[in-house]
């Protein structure tokens, strides 16, 4: 991600609205006569929308002579017609009705005023282990990706992950720092940029803040769930939800989006794990799909894993199934990372990573993908590029 280089340097400058709020201003206070009944009523929500909108673009316009000659009018304004500061606000438009910093209210709005009204879709993406990745298509792959990568760059979101190798001479790796950039989006949000690594896993932004937009939409948020070990982030204003844990010595991620802002990207930022997949070359599972042996013979009865793990597949499986109870992809990756590392953080982590989908994948049906002789799937219309011979593949990729 170009923009990560140059965190400090390369603020992006929302522009200056102000003559968007005096246009919304006249335009909601134009038709009223002030020899009629409930002139003032409505003359004051007026000049509350216009504050408000000021407000928003307090940061914007600071050195803006013709904002700061608003702020001063709407306050004689005010005072004039003895008006209240706090009190309900005028709207230009029925889809300003809803809060232009909610995306699903947004969202809402503008499927009201076409005559249909449906919900958002929300994709999910995920990053645990050694590492598997969960991509926005519910596809599963297993992959090396050592070094930073993206997971999501587009528009409104950029997401790079770092990964580092997990023991010497395997091409398993995990990840140890993620970046996050939330791009300036209207009045809602400045530019807001995060960073967790190893050990190191903050409650608020590069900036030391904890929130992006004004003291009351708060349209972007922190919050600490456990304190080093798990936050997460919601960007209302894009419909956005953001998990990150510590696990042992590595992160994990998981993010879920909508749809419509998933699939908005210039063809230059088309290498995004979450949407695309792991390149074939960075793969361990090969073109994913997998041999698929029987059931039971996934390694050779009293197979042992490599000289750093000290589990067997049937001492992995034992400690897996102490954690998950369904054997779905995520106790096989379970096993595989307890194999290919012995670290008993994997479990933890495998075990968080199927949390976090329940808790934010939109689709209850698909929350497990379970391995089948031709791959995995979650549904009769979904693909998914796993097996059972993923655990065959330790053989592969450490031979």
């Amino acid at each position: 991600l170009t923009s990560v280089s140059c965190l400090g340097d390369c603020q992006l400058q929302t522009p200056c609205r102000i003559q968007k709020c005096t246009a919304d201003f006249v335009s909601l206070t134009s038709h009223l006569n002030s020899a009629l009944a409930g002139f003032d009523v409505e003359f004051c929500k007026a000049l509350r929308a216009y504050s408000a909108c000021t407000y928003r673009n307090s940061k914007a316009c600071r050195g803006n002579l013709v904002y700061h000659s608003a702020v001063l009018g709407i306050s004689d304004l005010m005072s004039q017609r003895n008006c209240s500061k706090d009190g309900p606000t005028s709207s230009t438009n029925s889809e300003e009705t809803h809060d232009p910093c909610s995306y699903s209210g947004h969202k809402e709005g503008r499927e009201h005023q076409g005559g249909e009204k449906t919900s958002p879709t929300y994709l999910f993406c995920g990053l645990f282990g050694d590492p598997h990745l969960r991509t926005f298509k519910d596809h599963f792959q297993t992959c090396k990706v050592e070094g930073a990568w993206p997971l999501v760059d587009n528009d409104y979101l950029s997401v790079q992950v770092t990964n580092v190798p997990v023991v010497p001479g395997s091409s398993a790796t995990a990840t140890n720092k993620v970046t996050i950039i939330f791009k300036p989006y209207q009045d809602c949000t400045d530019q807001k940029v995060y960073q967790a690594v190893t050990d190191d896993l903050p409650a608020a932004f590069v900036d030391g803040t904890t929130s992006g937009g004004d003291g009351s939409t708060k349209s972007l948020q922190i919050v600490e769930k456990i304190s080093g070990k798990y936050i997460e982030m919601d960007a209302r204003y894009i419909g956005t939800t953001v998990y990150i844990r510590q696990l042992g010595h590595y992160l994990t991620l998981a993010i879920r989006m909508p749809q419509e802002l998933v699939m908005d990207y210039e063809e230059s930022q088309d290498l995004q794990l979450c949407v695309n997949g792991c390149p074939s070359s960075e793969r361990i599972d090969g073109s994913g799909h997998l041999t698929s042996p029987a059931r039971g013979q996934l390694l050779p009865h009293g197979a042992t894993a490599h000289p750093w793990s000290v589990y067997t597949l049937e001492t992995a499986t034992t400690k897996c199934h102490e954690k998950m109870l369904v054997k779905d992809i995520y106790f096989y990756s379970c096993i595989f990372d307890l194999l290919t590392t012995g670290d008993t953080n994997f479990t933890a982590a495998a075990h968080s990573a199927l949390q976090d989908v329940e808790a934010l994948h939109p689709r209850k049906e698909h929350w497990h993908i379970f391995p089948s002789s031709g791959g995995g799937s979650v549904g009769k219309d979904s693909k998914f590029f796993v097996g059972f011979g993923l655990l065959c593949l330790i053989l592969v990729a450490f031979p």
